[in-house]
């Protein structure tokens, strides 16, 4: 069985982790088609949005941890700079927008994967938990980074250390997530937010998510010089000058990702 599922269709990166009997729980061979698969998302013009959702019952159980004991396995160090690291940080560096569709629970590094993404919605039938401190770990995946971010500091260390299952609701509540779908109806809404997004000014889309990655640590006269920066750059592209005709001729734009 292929451990990720791929497929582009209008201008959609379709991406599924598909170890559905394991719950979609990390080993290395999925970790580095994952990383190939993004790296061709990164590289192909064809593709101006990305859906990232999980097989079966579950999103990702995190890592699998047959994996972490087998004394011929890569061992905790590479797993993390090998594998979660390098994926955390294609999530945030390609420069297109990637929706997390949480169809099920997202564990761990699942739900830090989740979390890395741009827009998060799941199933109302979804759960968050990180797992980590049951099993005398740390969050990984950058959750450190992420979810205080998400939803303060106080909350987030609570979670980290108890360890609570969070339902999509309370997620939703605590910033962690940008909607929840019922179940019946989940696959068409979250698709339809990145085919929205496919349609939209990617080259803009791409700016902001790097301004946003900057902001996280810029001062408030470094972010406004990045702003400037950058919206130079978006003031050049053909997709903004499509974007005023358009407004000005009082009709829909026809976005080329350019």
């Amino acid at each position: 069985m292929d451990p990720i599922l791929f497929n582009v269709e209008s201008g959609v990166a379709f991406i599924t982790i598909n170890r559905p009997d394991k719950l979609n729980s990390f080993n290395r061979a999925m970790a580095l088609q994952l990383q190939n698969i993004l790296d061709q998302c990164a590289a192909d013009e064809s593709v101006r949005a990305i859906y990232l959702t999980g097989a079966g019952k579950g999103f990702c159980a995190g890592q699998d941890l047959a994996e972490v004991v087998d004394p011929e396995g890569p061992g905790m160090q590479r797993i993390l700079s090998e594998h979660y690291n390098p994926i955390v940080q294609r999530l945030r560096d390609i420069a297109k927008p990637v929706v997390a569709a949480v169809n099920g629970v997202a564990a761990g590094a699942g739900a830090n994967i989740a979390f890395a993404c741009d827009v998060v919605v799941s199933k109302s039938s979804a759960s968050f938990i990180q797992a980590f401190s049951k099993i005398g770990l740390i969050p990984d995946s950058g959750g450190t980074y992420t979810l205080p971010r998400l939803i303060g500091f106080q909350r987030a260390s609570a979670l980290m250390m108890l360890g609570d299952k969070v339902s999509a609701a309370d997620a939703l509540q605590m910033g962690m997530l940008y909607k929840v779908f019922e179940d019946d109806v989940f696959e068409t809404e979250s698709k339809k937010i990145a085919l929205q997004l496919a349609q939209m000014p990617t080259k803009a889309l791409g700016y902001i998510k790097a301004a946003l990655n900057a902001s996280a640590t810029n001062d408030i006269s470094s972010q406004l010089a990045l702003e400037d920066e950058l919206q130079q750059k978006a003031a050049a592209t053909a997709d903004f000058k499509e974007g005023v005709d358009a407004f000005l001729a009082k009709r829909a734009p026809q976005y080329k990702g350019q």
